[in-house]
């Protein structure tokens, strides 16, 4: 039957006894922004999600979990990259599904060196064109560096729009996507912004990317995926590029079918949804949730 805009499932509904289905949303760890000259941005963890009509990287939205009663999921969230490395997935899997796994961010290049392709692509460093290709349904590419007199480093990928060129100034990163899982409008997934020796740096995308500078990039936001962005120098000092946010995960159901039963340190509310009678529970660290 139809309950709460969700299918209560019987034996053999593919979620045993007692099944139900939940909405999900899984955000990798964004990639750091690329580091000592010329660094662009990094790109932010994949984006994949069953709320809604759109996923990352301009996919449809996928399917709702049925989790089954009694049956424990593993939740892992990915941390994001630092100093040059690119993010960590993060995941749900359990015994009787298919494990749902978003790939992290690529970082972001620098000087003479690529971007990396990930859940959204990084940056390219200054002199280097080329997609850095996002990973298809979870985030765009990253943008391209510059290789005129300004230096500059090309914003990173992010789960709604590609990461911006850079000319004079550096790339923009590219905007995240609204996701509304938790009863309110939340922007998660943004790319980092790239620097820019002699211009302008470019901001972080929208849903905590990072923005450039021309000195040691910004940070990804905490548990939105968002890239770091990338780093110049500072009187004359290498910088470090800003490492990746951290991932999120996040599941929705009715009230009358949350279990109560969780590990880790996840916020649970109850009472949400326009009907007020759905739980949400946010997870911003590793743990687990029994059905």
């Amino acid at each position: 039957m139809t309950q709460f805009g969700y299918r209560t499932l019987g034996f053999g509904s593919g979620g045993g006894a007692g099944g139900y289905e939940v909405e999900w949303l899984v955000i990798a760890g964004g990639g750091a922004g690329g580091a000592a000259l010329h660094g662009a941005g990094g790109g932010a963890g994949g984006l994949r999600t069953s709320y809604g009509s759109t996923s990352g990287g301009g996919a449809s939205n996928q399917a709702n979990l049925s989790l089954s009663a009694a049956t424990s999921y593993t939740i892992t969230v990915g941390p994001g990259g630092t100093s040059n490395a690119s993010g960590n997935a993060s995941s749900i899997s359990g015994s009787d599904i298919t494990a749902i796994t978003t790939v992290g961010g690529g970082h972001g290049g620098k000087e003479g060196g690529d971007g990396v392709s990930g859940g959204s692509g990084g940056g390219q460093g200054y002199e280097n064109t080329g997609t850095v290709n996002g990973t298809a349904g979870e985030g765009y590419a990253g943008g391209d560096g510059y290789a005129g007199p300004h230096h500059s480093g090309g914003g990173g990928g992010g789960a709604a729009a590609v990461g911006g060129n850079s000319a004079s100034v550096g790339g923009v990163g590219g905007a995240g996507l609204a996701v509304s899982i938790t009863a309110s409008s939340v922007t998660y997934a943004g790319g980092g912004g790239g620097s820019s020796y002699a211009g302008t740096p470019g901001g972080g995308g929208a849903g905590g990317g990072g923005a450039g500078s021309n000195g040691g990039g910004a940070a990804g936001a905490a548990n939105t995926g968002g890239g770091g962005g990338g780093s110049e120098r500072s009187a004359g000092t290498p910088k470090d590029g800003g490492n990746g946010g951290t991932g999120i995960v996040i599941l929705r159901m009715p009230d009358a079918n949350y279990s109560g039963t969780t590990t880790g340190s996840p916020t649970v509310a109850t009472g949400q949804g326009a009907g007020s009678d759905e739980t949400v529970i946010t997870f911003n660290d590793d743990g687990s949730y029994t059905g």
